[in-house]
């Protein structure tokens, strides 16, 4: 099984909010899981958070790439090919 292009190209930028989801800490709203973004740095919430806002960066920047900010955790996945790596 070969990596889609998207994770093969994907960065290492420096998480813009390390404390957490960017948008949950401006709304005040709580999260479940952090994800960032392989484009630009964005760190947002995972889909079994109540807002999404992983995904919704996504939706909005077309950013295909993002990995799992958890401790411990190094997967990817590409929201095009929806492929892990």
């Amino acid at each position: 099984m070969s990596v889609c292009d998207h994770l093969a190209a994907a960065q290492d930028p420096a998480a813009r909010t390390p404390e957490g989801c960017e948008e949950c800490l401006a709304s005040g709203s709580r999260w479940v899981h952090l994800r960032r973004c392989l484009s630009c740095g964005h760190i947002g919430c995972c889909d079994s958070s109540p807002n999404k806002h992983a995904t919704a960066h996504f939706a909005e920047t077309g950013h295909p790439v993002i990995a799992s900010f958890q401790p411990g955790e190094a997967w990817r996945w590409c929201y095009v090919d929806e492929t892990v790596g």
